[in-house]
């Protein structure tokens, strides 16, 4: 809890996805870099300007992704990126890189000097769209000693969106995301089974009951059921939402995330 509370100064933050544009090599790219670097640092000011509590950004639009190894193409364009947006800003900086190229986003946050990577199998073996994902906690951390990057939160997705878990059905949340703490985990992420669906607060409940540990919500919050989520998680990761018709691909709506910042505001007074 204690690297969390260094990194978010205000209770309960909201972290606004930027879906970096598809980036060079990968089937969807079809601008060079300066336009992709515009288009994010664009989604920033919009979000700067609605008052977002933090940002993450994340290669989502770089389908079919590679697993866990991404090239240098990737991770360099990332980082420019990822160091541009915390300069613009004044809110902590997170990265994800898919699909779990965990090392590469902890790469990337140190030398952009940002704060947190979003990690995808970190405890326990599940089978996503790119295949078999192993866990990979004990060569992250040690990878994050040694390129000094103790500082770097790492919060981990557990029986992640987008993946068949039949191989540790016998598995709670919970046990799951007590195993990611025992595993040194800095925080755990909760999601539904797709991007834009909901996770169950029934779910999250029973980690709030069971947890004294970071819990983030990674999918699905809405201006209708955010009123759910704020007793029972520490902090939010919202994309879909504040896109234009709630829908990933489209454009950042700045009404949508100014009207949800003020009703967030207002509940938690």
């Amino acid at each position: 809890m204690k690297k969390f509370q260094s990194i978010f100064k205000k209770e309960k933050p909201i972290i606004g996805m930027v879906h970096v544009q598809a980036l060079p090599g990968t089937p969807k790219n079809k601008f060079d870099a300066s336009k992709i670097i515009d288009e994010a640092l664009k989604e920033t000011r919009i979000y700067k300007k609605a008052g977002i509590d933090s940002i993450m950004i994340e290669n989502m639009h770089d389908v079919p992704y590679l697993k866990r190894e991404v090239g240098h193409e990737i991770s360099s364009l990332m980082t420019l990126i990822a160091y541009l947006i915390k300069q613009e800003t004044n809110v902590p900086v997170g990265i994800q890189i898919l699909a779990g190229a965990n090392k590469e986003a902890l790469a990337v946050a140190k030398a952009s000097t940002i704060d947190f990577i979003r990690a995808e199998g970190f405890v326990f073996a599940h089978t996503a769209d790119e295949g078999i994902m192993e866990a990979q906690a004990a060569e992250l951390l040690r990878y994050r000693k040694f390129i000094d990057a103790d500082s770097i939160a790492i919060f981990t997705d557990i029986k992640k969106k987008h993946s068949s878990h039949a191989i540790t059905q016998d598995i709670s949340l919970l046990d799951t995301a007590k195993a990611a703490r025992f595993f040194l985990s800095d925080g755990v992420i909760v999601t539904g089974d797709h991007t834009g669906s909901s996770a169950s607060v029934e779910e999250l409940k029973t980690l709030r009951n069971n947890l004294d540990f970071p819990i983030f919500v990674g999918s699905g919050v809405t201006k209708e059921n955010v009123g759910h989520y704020l007793p029972i998680c520490d902090a939010m990761i919202i994309g879909s939402y504040f896109k234009e018709g709630g829908y990933w691909e489209n454009e950042l709506s700045y009404d949508r995330i100014n009207n949800f910042m003020d009703m967030v505001r207002k509940i938690t007074k």
